[in-house]
């Protein structure tokens, strides 16, 4: 699901900003064999969840892990970061 409203009816039309709350899986790459290697599933949330959860980790740990968002992309730790540090990032913790 995504954070974007219909346009039937004349609606505005896709919102600016990104789907914080899209549907996302937390994979761990393991063994060096490149990204897709061994690519595990640990857990299911939103996106926003996600970034936070990887974001809590042990520092050394974080670029273990990816976040696939459903029907769209792969995040590596590098484009992770720079979600958690945009200023429209729903941070819960603080």
């Amino acid at each position: 699901m995504s954070d974007n409203p219909s346009t039937i009816h004349g609606g505005e039309g896709a919102a600016t900003g990104f789907a914080w709350n899209d549907s996302a899986e937390l994979h761990k790459c393991e063994d060096g064999g490149g990204l897709f290697h061994r690519f595990k599933t640990l857990r299911r949330g939103t996106v926003a969840e996600l970034i936070e959860f990887i974001m809590d980790i042990p520092e050394e740990k974080r670029p273990d892990y990816a976040i696939q968002k459903d029907g769209d992309r792969t995040f590596k730790y590098s484009e992770i970061v720079a979600l958690y540090r945009r200023a429209d990032f729903p941070k819960t913790g603080d």
